[in-house]
């Protein structure tokens, strides 16, 4: 008999497209995890290829201004008409860990814990910029003790949340495990989109250009204080043509790994973006060059879209029960994610707290005049 799911949905799901432009796209390098921190940063630029001009790697701590330094410059790229990917900070989605402007090679991103960067071709390609000569290094020693209880204060409530995200991630294998996935129908799909969509594809040699495409690795999201945030948005602009794939227990990354090596050894670029839980296994891909991307969705990662989508694939609608429902440890799984969802809240107040304590004795015209003149830096390699 068909399983048929239902969980309650959390009031925390929060699907993040304010400021969505056409020039834009949006994601994370980092998520939360049962795992704890998961940190794409290394992924974010690959040094040997593409012959980045320019990667500045931020450093200085909280409060200092690095989000107003990326928000600036991002700004400025975007209204000279250059399309900006913006990543996203999952402690809070409402702040930046880095802008990347691929068509003048040059990006800036935070390189501080706990996504520590460092350069691979200092000056040549990659520097450090500090921004930590803004603080008033005097008048902030005067706040010791509160910077050092705000610090412990968030640090534990992080560890908090990994701990009930670990917790939940466990219950919802457990869940996985009784029921049965109907392989050979699902194989059978894949194989006529793989057909459909890559027709072309010659798994002996067959590339577009002489050429193999490349992979970059990204979070469409992750889940945060303000609930579970998917930039589906950023899917809408880099296509339109949008496979919707219904999984609630993972099934679909290894036909997504197909889907993906069938796009590369035809010379497509991709976009893959991998799960929060676990970075090896992937959720969604783009295909900007073919104008087309596979979404997967579940409860808590709904495509609360703008276009509709060009098929859906009903992966749940492939499964089966063994002996009973796993509704009694879906549940259990979504009571944990709130408990690690109100500890991120908790985490969150006290950073906020921290970077209260910070703001006074930071300038922050000096952060944005030095933001106007890496503008303009950048500007003078076109």
């Amino acid at each position: 008999m068909a399983l048929a799911i239902k969980t309650a949905k959390t009031s925390k799901i929060k699907i993040n497209q304010e400021n969505k432009t056409a020039n834009a796209s949006y994601f994370f390098a980092g998520a939360n995890s049962g795992a704890g921190f998961q940190n794409l940063f290394p992924d974010l630029l690959d040094m040997d290829l593409n012959n980045w001009l320019d990667f500045i790697i931020l450093k200085g701590g909280p409060g200092v201004g690095k989000n107003t330094f990326m928000r600036e410059i991002g700004k400025s790229m975007q209204d000279a008409g250059f399309q900006v990917e913006y990543i996203l900070c999952s402690g809070d989605p409402d702040s930046l860990d880095g802008v990347i402007v691929p068509e003048l090679r040059c990006a800036v991103a935070d390189g501080t814990s706990p996504h520590i960067l460092e350069p691979k071709y200092p000056a040549a390609v990659d520097r450090y910029l500090n921004l930590g000569k803004f603080y008033d290094i005097t008048a902030a020693k005067t706040d010791a003790e509160a910077i050092k209880s705000y610090t412990k204060a968030y640090q534990a409530a992080y560890r908090r949340a990994y701990q009930a995200f670990r917790a939940a991630r466990q219950v919802e294998l457990t869940a996985a495990a009784v029921v049965n996935f109907d392989k050979t129908r699902a194989e059978r799909r894949f194989q006529g989109v793989l057909k459909r969509e890559l027709r072309y594809y010659n798994k002996n040699k067959n590339t577009r250009n002489g050429e193999y495409g490349r992979v970059t690795r990204r979070f469409l999201g992750s889940v945060t204080y303000q609930g579970y945030i998917w930039r589906f948005d950023s899917v809408e602009n880099l296509a339109s043509r949008i496979y919707e794939i219904r999984d609630r227990f993972g099934f679909a990354g290894k036909y997504l790994k197909r889907l993906q090596n069938a796009a590369i050894a035809r010379g497509w670029d991709v976009i893959s973006c991998v799960s929060p839980e676990e970075p090896e296994r992937i959720e969604h891909i783009i295909i900007p060059g073919l104008n087309l991307a596979f979404i997967t969705t579940r409860p808590n990662m709904e495509y609360n879209n703008n276009l509709k989508p060009f098929r859906r694939i009903r992966l749940d609608a492939l499964l089966e029960t063994q002996d009973r429902s796993p509704r009694l440890e879906l549940r259990m799984a979504d009571a944990l994610r709130e408990e690690g969802i109100a500890a991120l809240r908790d985490a969150k107040r006290e950073h906020d707290h921290l970077e209260a304590v910070y703001n006074p004795y930071v300038d922050f015209d000096g952060v944005r005049a030095l933001a106007a003149l890496e503008t303009g830096r950048w500007l003078s390699f076109r």
